[in-house]
């Protein structure tokens, strides 16, 4: 068929036009899921994570909230204790496992500091009675929506039958939010950054429970924005003073001048719930 007469073939027009309508570059901009997954797109999605949480919580009338941190791998003691005897079960049957020796060392020394996971509980459970009304919501419990400590705090506001919000990450190794987050109030980030730009944003207060890396990552974020007065100033709380004391010796940086006097005032210790709640209304 010669060129010209291309346009008379009524079948190839249609599955022309099949194929127009079927390209993704025919579909609305955002609707087009490969494209807002380029990395042309990066853009926009951070955007995305910027607003949707935001329009979300304005809607839900939060007025501020109290972040809790700490450890995703610091649970309740029952549970620690069941990993403890699968330990034990595991190394009776291979007794020269020094790497199942070494886990069953670990358990222990996590059991030891499991009465965190129900200080945050109890925390969260205070602090939610009595801040929230029917239609004001002041003080939410923000945590990172994962296991351990996340899990506890708004597991306490869940038992006080009040709001708690979780700001969910995606990691490779796949992690699904805890049970007890309002629903509706659980987001999932891809962007560390945007997921510690809502949980500043919003904040009064903050309060570190015994974590790791995580833990220690948002604390000397949330400490350098005092420090340079990018946050306005809220109470920083270290739970567990014998635990921090050990593991960051803020005394040392600041004899050594690295640090200056003052902001060892950037944050405060409390061993208690009530404790914390206190310097929080103080």
């Amino acid at each position: 068929m010669s060129s010209q007469n291309r346009s008379d073939d009524q079948e190839l027009v249609s599955k022309n036009l099949e194929l127009i309508i079927s390209s993704s570059n025919y579909q609305l901009a955002h609707e087009d899921r490969e494209l807002l997954n380029s990395d042309e797109m990066r853009g926009v999605r951070m955007l995305l994570e910027i607003n949707k949480p935001e329009k979300i919580l304005e809607e839900q009338n939060i007025l501020s909230t109290i972040i809790v941190f700490g450890g995703a791998s610091l649970s309740d003691k029952s549970s620690i204790d069941h990993r403890i005897e699968l330990a034990k079960n595991s190394l009776a049957k291979d007794p020269r496992s020094s790497n199942l020796k070494r886990e069953l060392t670990r358990l222990k020394n996590l059991q030891s500091i499991s009465h965190y996971y129900d200080s945050a509980r109890e925390f969260a459970k205070i602090v939610s009675r009595q801040n929230q009304k029917e239609h004001c919501n002041s003080h939410v419990i923000v945590t990172g929506g994962g296991p351990g400590i996340m899990e506890a705090a708004n597991r306490g506001a869940f038992d006080a039958d009040c709001k708690s919000i979780g700001l969910n990450i995606s990691l490779p190794n796949e992690q699904h939010p805890n049970a007890y987050i309002t629903p509706g109030l659980c987001f999932k980030f891809n962007y560390f950054a945007l997921r510690k730009f809502h949980f500043v944003m919003r904040s009064v207060a903050a309060v570190f429970f015994p974590g790791g890396f995580g833990t220690f990552d948002e604390l000397f974020e949330l400490l350098t924005l005092r420090q340079t007065g990018m946050k306005t100033e809220i109470p920083i709380i270290l739970f567990g003073r014998d635990y921090w004391s050990k593991v960051i010796n803020f005394q040392f940086l600041s004899d050594h001048g690295l640090i200056s006097d003052e902001h060892m005032k950037l944050f405060q210790y409390a061993d208690s719930a009530s404790e914390a709640w206190d310097i929080i209304k103080q």
